[in-house]
């Protein structure tokens, strides 16, 4: 009990991090759909998709095999570090290098011309990220989840800052409201037309401040390149190349083909890039069940490592998963019955609440997302990597075949199906081959009517619809009120005497 607490304790400060910095920065979504039309805001989502998929390409699965070889030799973890990120400095030179030789040819033919400056800034973003991901893996390994979490925090927080800087004080100068003597200047240097470039900009500055904040994590390094011992590195990681890349495309390519696939006029009087501007922004919200996994992977990938050759272990993980499943079913119940007060406060354009519903399906798919995830710890503590790389690579597969079947036909309600699909076909595989090389006794009966009971509380208060919003609030909070007492009553022998956040339970 006492590793779960641990990994809870960690947990908790990752999420931490991960909420309070991504609750700051969601405080853009109603900037940006304040400044930016459905159109523009599209542009941002495009590119950030495309970036995506560079980001495994960047990294390729080196996270991981740095914790499998430290868990390993622990002695040897600081011969380790100047290892791998003397190879991340080395590819990550490397591929900056190819798109600042193609960038002006990328925008040309992403439909960007004359706008290569972005292209090069996000190749920049992309080195930095991947540079510092080692640093930020040992901080994980050393299980310092107190400065990890400052750091993320802080990095969040200062591109906040950039943003509202550029979309808010800039932009007011520009159009004379603020600073009228100033005026002039901004008429010249800022660029008006394509504000969205100021988003990417701001990135590239926030994110150039990491190298400074994780400057410590550097001490001692010094350049190492030795093949025979990187050989075994890269051959543990390449499938979780392929993985990181078909896992983007689980994630991100339903957003990138929208704006190809979905007929003109699909929508009434709104252009495909509009229509993807408001998927974009809708898709944002299940950020809230994202957060929560991006937290909990933090913590349990170094957790799973350092506890797979424990004779308790299969009992651990499987402990793990519930827990983990019924938080996220907590969340998933919550957010889906306010989603009418969340699209109030985050979209200033009503234009974007036309795709609210689509949210429920989003946070369901993530959930399945992070059971995969969850599952996944028998491919990793096994060495048997490859059979991950094809089960996100079916995963791609099944999402490229149907958002071209669906995206015609249904939009983006169409993409966010495909979504789910994916991810709950991904985390059944899984499954049925971790039975086999890894069995873990998990509850699969509980999770499976956690899943149920949340699924149909929110379709059946979802059928309730008052045109006061303040009596949806209240009406739809039953619900979640309901889910809440429903748990602790079926979980009350296991939380007696505990202590969360705080409240000892009875």
């Amino acid at each position: 009990m006492s590793k779960v607490k641990g990994l809870a304790g960690d947990t908790m400060w990752y999420g931490l991090s991960s909420i309070i910095g991504r609750m700051i920065s969601y405080l853009l979504v109603p900037l940006y759909t304040s400044v930016f039309l459905p159109g523009e805001y599209g542009i941002v989502t495009e590119l950030y998709a495309y970036t995506a998929f560079l980001y495994p390409i960047f990294t390729y699965g080196i996270e991981t095999a740095y914790f499998r070889f430290a868990n390993k030799n622990p002695e040897e973890e600081p011969a380790l570090f100047n290892l791998i990120v003397t190879l991340m400095i080395l590819t990550s030179t490397f591929f900056v290098g190819i798109l600042f030789y193609f960038g002006a040819d990328l925008a040309i033919w992403l439909d960007y011309p004359g706008k290569e400056m972005v292209f090069y800034w996000l190749a920049t973003v992309l080195a930095v990220d991947a540079i510092t991901s080692v640093p930020f893996a040992r901080l994980r390994f050393r299980k310092r989840a107190k400065k990890f979490a400052f750091i993320r925090f802080f990095n969040i927080a200062f591109a906040v800052v950039l943003n509202l800087f550029f979309l808010v004080f800039c932009l007011k100068i520009y159009e004379g409201v603020w600073f009228t003597e100033l005026q002039d200047f901004m008429l010249t240097h800022y660029d008006f037309e394509f504000k969205a470039k100021y988003v990417f900009l701001s990135n590239l500055i926030s994110n150039s401040l990491l190298i400074v904040l994780l400057i410590k994590e550097f001490n001692g390094f010094k350049p190492r390149f030795n093949w025979n011992k990187v050989s075994p590195i890269l051959l543990y990681a390449s499938p979780l190349l392929f993985m990181g890349l078909a896992g983007v495309t689980n994630e991100m390519l339903s957003r990138a083909l929208l704006k190809i696939w979905l007929p003109e006029g699909y929508y009434p009087d709104q252009t495909s890039m509009a229509a993807l501007g408001i998927f974009g922004a809708c898709y944002k919200l299940s950020v809230f069940m994202m957060l929560g996994i991006q937290a909990f992977r933090y913590a349990a990938e170094p957790f799973f490592f350092s506890n797979a050759d424990s004779k308790d272990s299969p009992k651990l993980f499987a402990n793990v998963m519930t827990g983990f499943v019924i938080f996220c079913t907590l969340v998933f119940v919550a957010i889906s019955l306010n989603l009418e007060v969340i699209g109030m406060i985050f979209f200033a354009n009503p234009a974007y609440r036309e795709g609210l519903y689509v949210v429920p399906i989003l946070l369901l798919a993530y959930l399945f997302n992070g059971i995969y995830y969850n599952l996944s710890v028998w491919y990793k503590v096994t060495d048997r990597t490859i059979y991950g790389a094809g089960i996100t690579i079916f995963g791609a597969m099944l999402t490229i075949l149907l958002n071209y079947i669906l995206i015609p036909v249904m939009g983006y309600f169409g993409s966010s199906l495909v979504t789910l699909v994916s991810y709950f076909s991904m985390a059944l595989i899984s499954y049925l081959f971790g039975r086999k090389f890894y069995p873990i006794p998990y509850q699969v009966s509980k999770i499976a009517i956690y899943l149920v009971l949340a699924s149909f509380l929110i379709w059946g208060f979802y059928q309730y619809d008052s045109d006061n919003w303040m009596i949806n609030f209240f009406i739809k909070n039953l619900g979640v009120l309901i889910f809440v007492l429903g748990t602790y009553l079926a979980e009350r022998k296991h939380l007696a005497g505990r202590v969360v956040f705080g409240f000892k339970f009875p």
